[in-house]
């Protein structure tokens, strides 16, 4: 499955704690992650982008990582009968720091933000 990976204006990768959550409709997946010297995936998730990423801004799993380079999260839209075995390949192959239970189904694979 080809996925359409959001970024934000410039084409850059939408900042976690300063996107305007208010312009985000997307119903989908998306992934979590830091920069900085050793960049790295901390989370991946799915369902209602802007709750999802609103919960995370107050959760310091997520944003104690912050110390290691500024977070960032893109998404991409995906129909619901799909969600569950994409969340689930990409937690296989991206290997989150935080968030140990996604769907136990079969990987649906699908390209990687980019």
């Amino acid at each position: 499955m080809q996925l359409k990976w959001v970024k934000c204006r410039g084409d850059v990768w939408c900042p976690f704690d300063s996107l305007n959550l208010g312009q985000v409709t997307a119903h989908g997946v998306y992934v979590i992650w830091h920069g900085g010297a050793a960049p790295n995936t901390v989370y991946v998730g799915q369902g209602n982008v802007a709750v999802r990423v609103g919960a995370h801004r107050s959760d310091t799993k997520i944003t104690r990582h912050a110390n290691k380079g500024d977070l960032f999260v893109t998404w991409a839209t995906v129909p619901v009968s799909h969600r569950d075995g994409v969340e689930r390949f990409l937690a296989d192959t991206l290997s989150p720091l935080e968030g140990d239970q996604h769907p136990d189904v079969e990987p649906v694979p699908v390209n990687l933000p980019e």
